[in-house]
């Protein structure tokens, strides 16, 4: 039987490449959006015509209904999800006193709740199985935080502090949680960015160059391998350089 992976805010940009890796492995995956709709299903004719497995679920992970709803409708596609990827993310760029509450609470409902939310009702499944390995896409802003960024550095800093803890609650349980904490990565939530600010931060980066989100979805495919079994708790910073 094929291995399973749920991934959060797969329809696109990192989620999606990550989607890409895991099914070209041989995991039935299954892919979460919540608005990329078109892209979603883009995405599963492309897995499809190649030969694999994969399902699309809708859900909003920012609400507590539809994140357990999200993880009903996988298990009874699937008897059991191996690997849990928690992706799904939103951005707000803007100073912080010019930012509205409720978006920056959007934010970390998405970024933060959602990851705890989708994580609680699948750790109950590998909790029963015994194993199962926890992957959450942090940021390097999660760890140094950023000018204007606040909501989203706050948010990602809490994603880090709640992998950390939950590594020590699931262990004995054979289960594995980690974290990703990628920097300047070529994809849609960087588009907001001027040309000038890009430039700028490429210039920050000792490789001097944007980061593939095929890159990050390598990183997520071994954190999920039998190679990582005895790596838990830990952040991996994938930034090229940009923060040591």
């Amino acid at each position: 039987m094929n291995k399973t992976v749920l991934i959060t805010g797969a329809s696109r940009g990192i989620g999606a490449e990550i989607a890409k890796v895991f099914a070209q492995n041989g995991y039935t995956v299954l892919i979460n959006f919540n608005k990329s709709q078109k892209e979603a299903e883009a995405l599963l004719k492309l897995l499809k015509d190649n030969g694999c497995s994969a399902h699309i679920i809708k859900a909003d992970v920012s609400k507590i209904d539809e994140a357990e709803h999200l993880v009903c409708e996988c298990l009874k596609l699937v008897p059991q999800i191996d690997v849990l990827v928690n992706n799904a993310g939103v951005s707000l760029n803007a100073p912080f006193n010019d930012c509205d509450i409720q978006k920056g609470i959007e934010v970390i409902n998405t970024n933060l709740i959602g990851t705890m939310a989708v994580t609680k009702y699948v750790s109950d499944n590998m909790i029963k199985h015994k194993k199962g390995k926890i992957i959450n896409i942090s940021s390097v802003w999660g760890i140094c935080g950023a000018s204007c960024e606040v909501y989203y550095s706050a948010s990602k800093a809490g994603v880090i502090g709640f992998t950390k803890a939950l590594s020590k609650e699931l262990a004995p349980s054979g289960i594995t949680v980690n974290a990703v904490a990628p920097g300047v990565i070529k994809t849609d939530m960087n588009n907001n960015l001027s040309k000038k600010d890009m430039q700028n931060l490429i210039d920050e980066i000792p490789v001097k160059r944007l980061g593939s989100s095929y890159e990050i979805a390598k990183t997520v495919f071994f954190l999920a391998s039998s190679d990582a079994d005895y790596i838990t708790g830990q952040t991996i910073n994938i930034s090229g350089g940009f923060l040591i």
